[in-house]
């Protein structure tokens, strides 16, 4: 009797699972009230109220910079879905995590399993599927614009985790950071323009002065050429007819490993007005790390600062 019932045990879980995920595809479902959960806090966000346990003990992420905030604060997670791989610098912090899919198609019954208190992450990946979430635990997601959108995610994060002093020993550590560095260089980069862009998905985007390279770049008061002034997402797509805005005294060119992306890379490299860009002639194109320089989290942004340390009062 007893191995039946082991072996049924499986089945059941699956089973459960199954249940509660096609009942919240089916019925329309609020946040659990404070009279639901007991020993929590209300807490806004951008689909509206949410009742966060005072007690926080298993947090599921719904992507990398929420799980990167998550953890710069000393919050650790029992699941995260993503999108792309997960950073090397991210892989050192966590002991053991249940990855649970992409962040556009998080595994909900993998979910279901892990039993978690909190699902925390950004509205644009994941707003269509809210019922379905809040149905598993509280959901809180902030409002996502873009990568121009990194310092305000960071704070919502510490604020649903009720780490805001946390939060402004980072935000102290990066202001420190920044006078440093802007010490080190002095006015060597006076007269410097530095451009940054991205290969990715078959062709080349411009990260200009609002995204997340851009804006640390602005806080060291480092030139930009024009054509990269800060837009509303903080990049855009480049069009052949417009290869000249990459050109610089400097260009940092950030690289994704996919196969598509170096492929893409490599066919621009091949075209005959790149190879006329000043920076290129020069020999003054830098390849950098995408987790790093698009990675929109404080810890990323520390890495940041190393790399210009490196490339700027190092080598110089």
């Amino acid at each position: 009797m007893s191995s039946k019932i082991l072996k049924l045990k499986p089945f059941v879980i699956a089973l459960l699972s199954t249940i509660v995920i096609v009942a919240c595809q089916n019925d329309p479902i609020r946040q659990p009230t404070n009279s639901q959960l007991a020993d929590c806090r209300t807490v806004q966000h951008v689909m509206g109220e949410v009742c966060v346990p005072e007690t926080l003990q298993r947090l599921v992420s719904l992507d990398n910079v929420t799980l990167a905030d998550a953890l710069t604060v000393g919050v650790s997670a029992v699941g995260s879905s993503l999108f792309g791989q997960l950073p090397d610098y991210l892989t050192e912090k966590i002991e053991s995590m249940e990855l649970l899919g992409a962040s556009e198609r998080p595994n909900l019954e993998k979910m279901v399993r892990l039993n978690p208190d909190l699902i925390m992450g950004i509205d644009s990946y994941v707003e269509s599927i809210f019922p379905q979430l809040s149905q598993i635990a509280p959901t809180a997601l902030g409002k996502w614009n873009g990568y121009p959108s990194w310092r305000e995610h960071f704070n919502f994060v510490a604020r649903v985790l009720a780490k805001e002093s946390e939060a402004k020993v980072v935000w102290d550590n990066y202001d420190r950071r920044i006078e440093e560095i802007k010490a080190a260089l002095g006015d060597r980069l006076q007269d410097v323009k530095v451009s940054v862009a991205y290969a990715c998905c078959g062709g080349i985007s411009v990260d200009t002065e609002s995204s997340f390279s851009g804006s640390i770049l602005a806080d060291i008061g480092i030139n930009r050429p024009k054509s990269q002034a800060a837009v509303d997402r903080g990049m855009y797509v480049l069009s052949e007819e417009r290869i000249s805005d990459l050109d610089a005294d400097i260009l940092f060119l950030i690289v994704y490993e996919d196969e598509e992306s170096q492929q893409g890379l490599a066919n621009w490299q091949q075209k005959p007005l790149w190879n006329q860009l000043k920076v290129v002639q020069n020999k003054q194109v830098y390849l950098v790390n995408s987790d790093v320089w698009r990675g929109g989290n404080p810890i990323a942004a520390n890495l940041l600062i190393d790399d210009l340390y490196k490339y700027f009062v190092e080598q110089s």
